[in-house]
């Protein structure tokens, strides 16, 4: 079975975190909410508390498929400021593991030095941190092992475009048909 952990932290966008975990459980991928906040009560931009599955000190990502990072510029600062899961984002890129990152969140893996040569997008006016990445402003963009995406309006292609690199189109043509897309 494929395994997703996706990363919360204070701050960050619903929509990004919720749209893909839904898309990717329905696919039937076991999708792990990894709180850094060192409690697993973790609170979106928006007001939303989400309870994390589990503790960033408590996993362990040798069985991962993916790792995902929703976006929210609080949630993003966050995010970049862990040095363990900075850490654990550059290992991963070394394996060749699918990474994904939406909204803000892809500054994240510009700031660590993944995106240099790489096609990437992210919500308008973070294209200044994707150091080495050519912008190109697409609502999802895919290169290589990572994809990004744009904002809150494509979580669901962002979430569909993970399906498919774990699952295959066709998984995908079914859930969208399922869910009314």
């Amino acid at each position: 079975m494929k395994k997703v952990y996706l990363f919360l932290a204070d701050g960050f966008e619903t929509v990004e975190a919720l749209a893909p975990v839904d898309v990717m459980r329905r696919a039937g991928i076991e999708v792990v909410t990894v709180s850094i906040m060192k409690r697993a009560e973790v609170i979106s931009a928006q007001g939303v508390t989400v309870v994390a599955d589990a503790l960033y000190e408590d996993v362990s990502f040798d069985d991962a498929s993916a790792l995902v990072l929703p976006g929210g510029g609080v949630g993003t600062d966050n995010l970049s400021a862990h040095e363990p899961l900075r850490a654990a984002l550059v290992d991963a890129n070394a394996k060749g593991m699918l990474l994904a990152a939406i909204c803000a969140a892809p500054m994240v893996f510009g700031r660590i030095g993944i995106l240099e040569g790489r096609k990437a997008t992210c919500y308008p006016g973070c294209e200044g941190d994707l150091f080495g990445a050519e912008y190109t402003a697409a609502p999802v963009q895919e290169d290589g092992n990572i994809i990004t995406g744009c904002g809150p309006g494509v979580s669901f292609d962002f979430g569909f475009a993970v399906v498919e690199r774990l699952c295959g189109a066709g998984v995908v043509a079914t859930l969208r048909s399922q869910m009314q897309f």
